[in-house]
């Protein structure tokens, strides 16, 4: 069956079915490895220990006081009987190879043949028996440690595998034992080899039986479970399917499915339809109202969200007819509206009152505590006294019925526009930046204050610092530099005090568009989780 863009479908009988065939494939696959994995290490176990036996009973043919008589051509009649004696063993035992050698004890590196056995007709083999004496250089290095550990007398036995040689040959197994004097020492090492018929002839029989079970039980196994799947739980689904598919185009209810199907699954997924059908039919009458509704409190809070940006100063130029300073503020809330704020006013034509705050909690709450302590601030701050006096007034005020246990942090300064004096008072915000004509930015750190709100009876310090003609204030909330990436990395108050310095020459209005670029770039599309607001005051040079 194909579907759309010719994409192949098929039908659950079909990939229940095919699934269970393919496990049984895979499952048939798992058995056959481990079976003759488990089979070839029982083999070579039994053929290690019955190859060492077999050499441990020819070693008593070979005497190891003579190893080097023979080799020197004396003892003829002894050799010659054991030469005899190892070729009829090597017959009558199934063997290829019985051979007697002695090896260089230097480095190992290479032994001559003393006594050399061949039986080609057991392996089909066709190997050359050695002449006495005959000398050769040790295969590899795996050989020479097998050499020297049965001259050093740390193994009793050693045994070589060669399951897949390369040279031509069939399967085969070498085992070698210590040929010993009567005084204990090697003397030479007895080497037999035998052929590991088993090995192979054993896995064809092992994986045909396997793979005739395997079919048998995998055409079963399907044949039982397709016309069970298609009884129990195609033919179900099918009419699940069908009443889901009519409710989509129809949106009415139909006949209940709960008696459809035994199986727990698809009766449960069939009374999730009918609830479904229920709830959907529901929704679809209430959906004008949840709309209405929903139209309604987006309004509210667009309605909200211009009360709070009416409630901040927004047209700049501030002061068009006041050429001593310049000054420009943005706010931008993480939602509709936020709980930071700033504000700046005359109270007189020579003290400029500015402030910057944030909030806790965010949305509707945040906004209402921000405009309760703005106007606070502001009423108090008309009244006359310093920012430290007027911070100890509204803390006061707030904290008397501040239920909520909400707080605020501020920053509150008071510039004397002739001399450029600025008294200061910070209620646990952040550090201002400050730019000396001629320098950089660089934070202007003071002693803090509790934050407004948090406990009634705290006095706020103020501090004093003078802002000469060409000289820039930079205040803003903890948004600016905790604005997050995508790695949670943040932007930090180097970042910041780098990015000011970049526009340190701009205008207050340029040095806020270079932040917030800045920040846009480095925040890329992550989501903005505080609000960020910022103000800057340069005070303008005579002309």
């Amino acid at each position: 069956m194909t579907g759309e863009k010719g994409k192949k479908r098929f039908s659950m009988e079909q990939i229940i079915v095919g699934t269970i065939v393919l496990s049984l494939a895979v499952f048939w696959v798992a058995v056959s490895i481990l079976g003759i994995t488990n089979l070839s290490t029982a083999l070579q176990k039994e053929y290690t220990n019955s190859t060492y036996h077999m050499a441990d009973t020819a070693v008593t043919l070979v005497n190891g006081d003579h190893i080097d008589a023979y080799l020197q051509g004396e003892e003829r009649g002894e050799f010659d009987w054991t030469q005899d004696a190892l070729d009829k063993y090597c017959e009558k035992m199934y063997l290829s190879l019985v051979y007697v050698i002695k090896v260089d004890e230097s480095d190992y590196g290479s032994f001559v043949s003393v006594f050399n056995s061949v039986n080609n007709e057991v392996g089909n083999t066709s190997y050359e028996a050695w002449e006495l004496g005959h000398p050769r250089e040790t295969t590899n290095e795996e050989y020479q440690q097998k050499y020297r550990a049965l001259y050093e007398k740390t193994s009793t036995h050693e045994t070589v595998y060669r399951l897949r040689p390369d040279d031509g040959s069939k399967p085969h197994i070498t085992t070698m034992v210590p040929v010993s004097g009567s005084d204990g020492k090697v003397t030479a090492l007895l080497c037999l080899q035998r052929p590991f018929r088993e090995q192979v002839e054993t896995r064809r029989p092992y994986l045909i039986t396997i793979s005739i079970a395997a079919l048998l039980i995998a055409a079963i196994a399907a044949a039982f479970a397709a016309a069970y799947i298609r009884k129990g739980i195609v033919k179900p689904l099918r009419k699940v399917t069908k009443e889901a598919v009519r409710f989509s185009k129809e949106n009415t209810r139909g006949e209940p499915l709960r008696e459809v199907s035994r199986v727990m699954e698809i009766a449960d997924l069939a009374e999730s339809i009918d609830t479904m059908e229920t709830d959907m039919v529901r929704y679809m009458d209430n959906l004008t109202d949840i709309t209405a509704e929903r139209e309604r409190m987006l309004a509210e809070l667009s309605f909200a969200s211009s009360i709070q940006e009416s409630a901040l100063p927004n047209v700049f130029p501030a002061f068009p007819d006041i050429m001593d300073f310049d000054i420009f503020a943005t706010m931008n809330p993480a939602r509709e509206v936020g709980g930071d704020f700033y504000n700046f006013f005359l109270i007189d034509d020579d003290h400029l009152v500015m402030a910057i705050g944030d909030a806790s909690g965010k949305g509707i709450p945040g906004a209402l505590f921000m405009m309760e302590t703005n106007i606070a601030i502001s009423n108090r701050a008309k009244m006359g006294g310093t920012p430290g006096e007027i911070l100890t007034f509204v803390n006061n005020s707030i904290c008397e019925h501040n239920y909520t246990e909400m707080f605020v942090t501020v920053w509150l300064g008071i510039l004397e526009i002739s001399t450029g004096k600025v008294i200061e008072a910070n209620a646990g915000h952040e550090y201002p930046a400050i730019y000396r004509k001629g320098g950089i930015f660089e934070a202007h750190k003071t002693k803090h204050g509790i934050v407004i709100g948090a406990m009634e009876g705290v006095r706020y310090r103020d501090h004093e610092f003078r802002l000469e003609p060409g000289d820039k204030l930079f205040v803003y909330t903890d948004g600016v530099p905790e604005a997050t990436d995508r790695e949670l990395r943040m932007f930090t108050l180097d970042r910041l005090l780098s990015t000011l310095n970049k526009y340190r020459d701009g205008t207050p209005k340029e040095i806020l568009n270079g932040v917030q670029g800045s920040i846009r770039e480095f925040v890329s599309d992550a989501d903005q989780f505080d609000d960020m607001t910022m103000l800057c005051l340069e005070i303008k040079e005579k002309k």
